[in-house]
């Protein structure tokens, strides 16, 4: 099993900025890519972005190129999501997920539905203002 806590949500005045954090423990070897995913109030969960912990390759939701940005410390089993001029409509629950996710899912961009990752954290709610 994995735990996950995500941390660094918030509530931002348009155009700021956060940094959210994804604290890995547990069975961390039994995966390879962490992953931060966005549900907002009636709409469909969606995947941001991923990295591949051994390699630090990243991939990500069009939408999410160039304000987002995921890194990570191995050394704190910590993985990291910069976000960059924020809009309301980046408003919703952030969830990061870990899972051992077939290259082929990365590469096509299905690892957004987040149906690939069996471990979730709890949640970080982002707020954004107008």
């Amino acid at each position: 099993l994995v735990q996950l806590v995500e941390s660094g949500g918030g509530s931002v005045q348009g155009g700021g900025s956060l940094r959210l954090s994804c604290a890995a423990s547990g069975d961390t070897h039994s995966s390879h890519s962490m992953g931060w995913f966005r549900q907002a109030p009636a709409q469909a969960r969606e995947g941001i972005a991923v990295i591949l912990t051994g390699t630090g390759s990243t991939y990500y939701s069009d939408s999410a190129k160039g304000r987002i940005s995921i890194s990570q410390d191995n050394a704190k089993n910590t993985v990291y999501m910069k976000m960059n001029n924020l809009e309301p409509e980046d408003h919703g629950m952030y969830y990061c997920a870990t899972a051992r996710v077939p290259l082929g899912v990365l590469v096509t961009g299905s690892w957004a539905t987040g149906m690939d990752f069996p471990y979730w954290g709890q949640g970080t709610q982002v707020t954004v203002s107008s």
